[in-house]
């Protein structure tokens, strides 16, 4: 194991790391073949599913979906977890619509962007300093800055949901530069693809991807585990943030319930997708997999019928599913 790390710390940064590059296999085609069968069972039972209208309905959900699990990707794919992200889409949102208060928001509107990604980062970055600094369990942090965030969100909301029309969110959320794919959808591509070149060329993405496999073997070959695990929260939070703000356009109002299916809907999409909870395995080019078969599953199910809470069963046995199968239980590790 250590002369896998030397050597990945050695590759030229033109390569990408090995467990990337050889992305086609069963982690990678299984997910795709699960979309596969699922659009065409959904567009067999319903015959709204298969349209344009639906085609743009459903990416301008899963644009929120695919930003908010990009950062969580590389978390996860380190062998941690982060169980804020919808915590903190909902206090950036909160928050950013407090700021929009305060100055001519027709003027400024475009502020908000920044801003998210800003206190986004911050909040992510608590995260991983009180997990490095304290030595305690992501899940444990996380699951404390989780109520944390939330009571803060709900303390400036009041238990209200507070509506707006700009003209800046409704270019973001709802006009197509591209016909029949919202710019919201199209905002999410570009950053999954700039995500998807961080993981793949940079030392970061080769560095999460050896802690994720093996952070004692990872610190012994001298990677600061440490600083790269603060890092990927950080990110963790940027994404969160943004995906905070994306959700605000497209809705138009923030309200205490925003951000609340994220948690599951997040993990779920990175895990289905083929990230091992383990670590070390995966990747954030595959979240876009996983993001597409929630996604479809929620809207087919929706088209069909079936309730919230059915919708929670299915998608929990999903999840269920995707570790069992994915997981390779020779290495013996868990979710750290």
């Amino acid at each position: 194991m250590s002369g896998q790390v030397a050597a990945a710390m050695d590759r030229p940064k033109n390569k990408p790391a090995i467990g990337l590059r050889l992305s086609i296999d069963r982690g990678t085609l299984l997910p795709i073949a699960v979309v596969a069968a699922l659009v065409a069972v959904f567009s067999f039972a319903s015959p709204a599913f298969f349209t344009w209208r639906n085609f743009a309905a459903t990416t301008g959900e899963a644009a929120t979906l695919l930003i908010a699990a990009l950062g969580a990707s590389f978390v996860i794919l380190m062998g941690s977890i982060d169980l804020s992200v919808g915590a903190v889409v909902l206090l950036v949102a909160t928050a950013a619509v407090a700021l929009l208060k305060q100055f001519d928001a027709d003027q400024y509107g475009w502020v908000v962007l920044p801003f998210g990604a800003l206190l986004g980062g911050l909040l992510g970055a608590f995260n991983g300093l009180i997990c490095v600094l304290g030595r305690v369990p992501s899940f444990a942090v996380t699951l404390g800055t989780l109520s944390v965030f939330t009571g803060a969100a709900l303390s400036i909301l009041v238990g209200a949901t507070i509506m707006f029309d700009l003209p800046f969110f409704e270019m973001i959320s709802i006009r197509q530069s591209i016909p029949h794919l919202p710019n919201i959808a199209l905002c999410a591509i570009v950053l999954w693809l700039v995500f998807v070149f961080v993981g793949i060329w940079t030392r970061f993405g080769r560095f999460a991807l050896l802690i994720g496999g093996g952070e004692l073997v990872a610190r012994t070959a001298g990677i600061p585990v440490d600083r790269y695990k603060v890092y990927a929260f950080t990110m963790s939070g940027v994404t969160a943030g943004l995906a905070g703000i994306f959700a605000m356009t497209r809705l138009g109002a923030v309200g205490p319930t925003l951000g609340s299916d994220l948690l599951l809907n997040t993990i779920a999409a990175i895990v289905v997708g083929g990230t091992s909870l383990a670590g070390g395995i995966g990747g954030v080019h595959r979240t876009l997999i996983g993001v597409a078969i929630i996604t479809v599953l929620n809207n087919g199910l929706n088209l069909l019928g079936m309730d919230e809470y059915g919708q929670l069963m299915v998608k929990g046995l999903v999840v269920v599913a995707a570790v069992l199968i994915s997981q390779d239980r020779s290495r013996g590790l868990i979710a750290k």
